[in-house]
């Protein structure tokens, strides 16, 4: 298996990868984002170990572009910053794992397999529904082959709805689903954001139908 390390510090850089190759893995370094991009066109990589405090582009931008670009990496944050607003845009810009410094090798390690076995089990993880296109691993979504802006409230709604059809998803459920990130989710929020993904699926041929007293369904995809 091989992997990118992107540090630009070189004794973390070296020592991570004297590490794993002793565990058996190939491994590369860059010391700065835009040196790890350069990598990416012929090079074919099973995970990025990516640290936030790189120079000029940080670590999450770098992440940001890989997302953006549609690449499915595996990127596990390594990084000395703990505080949570760090942890919480690292996620939400498309990492796939957290570690804080200082780390055992061991532990980085075992993440190291644990993101590429995920990522092996999600390779084919698209979900197609009448034009929809959704990638549950990059949380992205295409309407008629046209990036659909969504939220992070429409997008559990809407992957919970897809992936039901056709069967009616209850409102309870949803507000359940969405309530382990979000306390203040309610019925009457639910309904604003249905209202608000009706009318961003507008263009496409998909609809989500209100089943009174109960909740809501997309009926099943046309062959």
């Amino acid at each position: 298996m091989r992997v990118l390390i992107v540090e630009d510090d070189p004794l973390i850089a070296d020592g991570l990868k004297l590490g794993l190759r002793r565990m058996g893995y190939t491994v590369d370094i860059a010391d700065s984002a835009e040196a790890a991009l350069a990598f990416m066109p012929g090079e074919a990589f099973d995970i990025a170990l990516v640290d936030i405090g790189l120079p000029k582009a940080d670590g999450i931008d770098l992440v940001k572009g890989l997302r953006a670009s549609g690449e499915r990496l595996p990127v596990l944050i390594l990084t000395a910053k703990a505080d949570v607003e760090y942890i919480v845009q690292a996620l939400d810009a498309g990492a796939d794992d957290y570690m804080v410094k200082p780390y055992r090798l061991p532990e980085v390690a075992a993440r190291i397999r644990a993101l590429i076995r995920r990522a092996n089990a999600l390779a084919d993880a698209c979900v197609c529904h009448d034009g929809l296109r959704l990638d549950t691993r990059s949380r992205t979504a295409t309407l008629n082959g046209k990036p659909l802006d969504l939220t992070n409230r429409e997008w559990a709604i809407l992957e919970l709805l897809v992936l039901a059809s056709p069967a009616v998803v209850a409102k309870e459920k949803l507000v359940q689903s969405l309530s382990g990130w979000d306390k203040d989710m309610t019925p009457n929020a639910i309904e604003v954001h249905v209202s608000r993904l009706r009318a961003k699926l507008a263009p496409g041929s998909i609809v989500i139908r209100t089943v009174r007293g109960i909740g809501y369904r997309v009926d099943a995809p046309t062959l």
